[in-house]
């Protein structure tokens, strides 16, 4: 679940359209799940700003709650402390410049206190339901390097790139398609290649090679049924030989030669196999010859 999607479907509009520029404020360096946690808080727990009125997250209660309580309602999510602070801050801005809703411009969304570009353009799609640009954060940044897309310093810049040529209907899914990638796949640190289809296809380029056969090795085995002679139903796991599998090499970060007279090779599904004559075949075929296992 995206940050932008926390607001309760159940608020105003107006109040909607507030708790998902605070759930973007609360955001940057923490985790999805934690943020949720802080905003369920928000919304559950901040008191009235006054006698008869609703409790939980909107300005009016922003505004009157003081810091300590935000300060410990949000206290799991990055930089508590500074965003403590601009959350009062920008609810003060919200009320004098802007009729106390949130801004409907990237100018003016920038403008408050913890709100960067990637921030303004994903509250302007999510709340405004207008999207001017793509969310670009670390993740979008990271990932479309590695692929090659392009090469930028920071994501503003990617985030231009990224503009000059996607289709503009693509331009709100692709931050939360690609965050939600770098947050459970490819991680910053420990990709998980083997279990990533663009990598066991042989469709990334930064795939690290030892993960992707590992994984296409464990993909390949595969678990069936059978009848034994009492009539006893059992599972048999049926998977290749281990040599067979190291010698398909996936081709990652590599360039396929030419084949040469000596040496044909054929690249069929991202893996590389020598041409054999139809004895060599046979031979093969019978070396590398499935076998069965109890599981």
């Amino acid at each position: 679940m995206g940050c932008e999607r926390l607001a309760e479907t159940s608020a105003s509009p107006r109040d909607r359209r507030f708790q998902t520029l605070v759930a973007l404020m609360l955001s940057s360096q923490t985790k999805d799940t934690t943020n949720a946690v802080a905003m369920k808080r928000l919304q559950t727990e901040l008191p009235p700003h006054a006698p008869g009125a609703p409790a939980g997250l909107n300005l009016e209660n922003v505004l009157a709650a003081d810091p300590e309580l935000i300060n410990k309602l949000i206290w799991a999510v990055g930089f508590h402390n500074n965003k403590t602070k601009y959350l009062k801050q920008a609810a003060v801005i919200l009320t004098d410049k802007w009729n106390g809703d949130i801004p409907d411009t990237i100018e003016g969304l920038v403008a408050l206190p913890g709100v960067g570009p990637k921030m303004a353009h994903l509250c302007l799609s999510a709340a405004w339901d207008r999207t001017e640009g793509i969310g670009v954060d670390v993740h979008v940044h990271r990932i479309t390097n590695l692929w090659g897309w392009h090469t930028t310093k920071n994501p503003e810049e990617t985030r231009l790139a990224l503009q000059s040529w996607l289709p503009r209907d693509r331009w709100r899914e692709i931050n939360w398609l690609l965050v939600g990638f770098g947050q459970t796949v490819c991680l910053p640190v420990g990709r998980r290649c083997g279990e990533c289809d663009l990598g066991l296809r042989g469709l990334c380029r930064a795939a690290e090679k030892k993960k992707v056969l590992e994984g296409r090795r464990i993909r390949e085995s595969t678990v069936i049924e059978k009848i034994e002679d009492d009539g006893a139903t059992v599972k048999v796991k049926e998977e290749l030989e281990q040599d067979e599998v190291i010698e398909k090499a996936v081709v990652v970060n590599e360039t396929v030669n030419e084949p040469t007279k000596e040496s044909e090779t054929e690249v069929t599904d991202g893996f590389e196999t020598k041409s054999e004559s139809a004895p060599e075949q046979r031979d093969a075929l019978s070396k590398k010859a499935r076998r069965s296992k109890r599981v």
